[in-house]
């Protein structure tokens, strides 16, 4: 074992140093590196090598994914499949590198659950079996699209409102729901027979907090998922005056707290702190993230805060997410930044973004903003969404701030709309070439060898590139799981910095079994031209490996 990483060491030394030769002596690289040194490298703006995309595909009341619960007939069923699969044309044709997508919206599972019922949504039934598997169906196509597939779940929540406040009703569960089990781990906000009205599992009771982590470590345990993904609900969001019902949960389970506030942010952090360690106990790989509403607290409130004077998570719902990014309770972090550029005193877009690049400075965690495409072109928010370059404006603004590491955008049904062509605009301008998901260098990695280009020919469809990955045996980090492709024009000096941004990365595919003869086809290669290609190695999570030795295809 040893000896074959050292030979994989040399190997990777040897063939960097043949790439970079005659090249500045700035851009030589540490020889302990596995990618090209890129760091001294021009590079544009408009394509980054490295860009987390993705959209949230949303299933609470059908929002995107499925579009309408149906029964489990097999034609109903196949429907479902191909709307989603349809989802996944629409993030490769945005060149995305992810899915975000919600598969406990209430309480309630996309998979076959021992702890939750089946959701609603799916089959319009509470609990009803669907007669398939549809989590492992989202990560198997996602995956075959080389998307990372992040598992979007709701702690909290186990029920919508309903007419007449009916939403509070725990008979309305599934019979088996753990809710109506235990009702007494439940609360109704606001109260039963009040428009609006939901049930909530109490966060302050600790055996309340467990059952959710374990609900959904369930998925965790069973799936190939690549990341874990809250969004904003913890505490519930006030509802005129209404308290949240919990002085007795107070009384019985302060753990010495006297501020019931303190206790409530306490009881939050709790869960993201357990959470993150359970998952990465079993699969440190996988990624913790959190999509908080977009300010922590004002300025005014503590000098620490945002330049801005709306609603505070820190407050209203509890949610002290500044101390989650500064522990590193996270992996990454996507404030919805729901709000546009301009005179907006309560939340500029424009004076939150360098707030957050502030906030997870110096950290581990990664920062992403959250995209409001559902309010383009819509006129009840305003003038200033009915600029259809607004979303590229906000995108364009980013770049300032190196901190941030991509976009997500909310939702898929509003990517798809493109209202006033925004959607086109945004990626053409920023999305125009392929992207790699940022590399997280804090969890496991270990160094690839680079591919073995096999073959390299024209076809009737373009350039056809066949590989091999040289086993390493170094375990399931060791493993490529996908690869990347980099077209160069022929007599175009190939060195280090042409790996540096994303101007020539033709694409990425899944690896479709590590052993295996890998193929690729480049379909935009134009015929007459002569062409050098390199292929580089990714692991699971994409870090990679120096490049093959160029290939040229004349």
């Amino acid at each position: 074992m040893k000896a074959t990483r050292l030979r994989a060491a040399g190997l990777a030394v040897a063939l960097l140093g043949a790439l970079v030769a005659g090249s500045p002596a700035s851009a030589a690289p540490d020889t302990a590196a596995t990618e090209p040194a890129t760091t001294d490298c021009s590079t544009d703006p408009a394509t980054p090598k490295r860009q987390f995309r993705a959209m949230w595909i949303a299933s609470v009341t059908n929002i995107d994914w499925p579009s309408k619960a149906s029964q489990t007939a097999p034609d109903q069923v196949a429907k479902q499949q191909a709307e989603y699969l349809a989802w996944l044309d629409l993030a490769q044709r945005l060149n995305h590198n992810a899915v975000v997508v919600q598969v406990r919206p209430t309480a309630d599972a996309f998979w076959p659950s021992p702890y939750e019922p089946w959701s609603e949504y799916l089959t319009g039934v509470r609990g009803q079996d669907p007669g398939w598997d549809p989590l492992k169906f989202l990560v198997t196509e996602s995956h075959k699209r080389n998307l990372e597939f992040h598992a979007w779940f709701n702690p909290y929540r186990v029920s919508m409102p309903a007419p007449g406040g009916a939403g509070a009703d725990l008979t309305k569960l599934a019979p088996n729901h753990p809710a109506r089990q235990h009702p007494e781990w439940t609360f109704a906000y606001p109260p039963a027979g009040v428009a609006g009205s939901r049930l909530y599992y109490n966060p302050g009771i600790p055996e309340v907090r467990e059952f959710v982590q374990t609900a959904m470590m369930d998925a965790v345990n069973r799936y190939d998922i690549d990341g874990v993904h809250f969004d904003d609900y913890f505490y519930p969001y006030p509802s005129g005056t209404h308290q949240v019902p919990d002085d007795a949960t107070f009384a019985a389970h302060n753990r010495g707290f006297t501020d019931k506030a303190d206790w409530r942010r306490d009881n939050i952090n709790l869960l993201i702190q357990e959470m993150n360690a359970k998952i990465k106990a079993v699969k440190p790989w996988v990624k913790f993230g959190v999509s908080p509403f977009g300010i922590w607290r004002n300025k005014s409130a503590d000098p620490l805060g945002s330049d801005t004077t709306g609603s505070q998570s820190y407050d209203i719902i509890s949610a002290d997410t500044r101390t989650w990014v500064k522990q590193e309770w996270i992996d990454y972090v996507v404030p919805q930044l729901y709000w546009y550029i301009g005179q907006y005193p309560a939340a500029d877009y424009a004076r939150l973004v360098p707030w957050w690049a502030e906030t997870v400075r110096g950290t581990r965690v990664q920062l992403y903003i959250g995209q409001a495409d559902y309010k383009s072109g819509e006129p009840a928010y305003g003038p200033f969404w009915q600029n259809p370059r607004e979303l590229s404006d906000h995108l364009t603004l980013n770049r300032s701030y190196p901190e941030v590491l991509g976009n997500v955008h909310f939702s898929a049904v509003q990517v798809r709309a493109n209202r006033l062509g925004a959607t086109d605009i945004y990626a053409a301008e920023h999305y125009s070439r392929p992207a790699l998901v940022p590399a997280m260098p804090h969890l496991p990695a270990t160094p690839l060898l680079p591919p073995v280009v096999t073959g390299a020919e024209w076809s009737a469809d373009g350039v056809r590139l066949s590989w091999r990955q040289p086993a390493d045996g170094q375990g399931p980090f060791g493993d490529a799981t996908s690869y990347a492709v980099y077209r160069f024009d022929s007599g175009e000096r190939v060195d280090a910095c042409g790996f540096a941004d994303a101007s020539h990365l033709v694409g990425t595919l899944r690896a479709d079994d590590a052993t295996a003869v890998q193929s690729f086809v480049d379909a935009t290669a134009e015929p007459g031209r002569t062409y050098t290609y390199h292929v580089t190695a990714l692991d699971r999570l994409w870090n990679e490996s120096l490049p093959s030795p160029a290939r040229v295809v004349r």
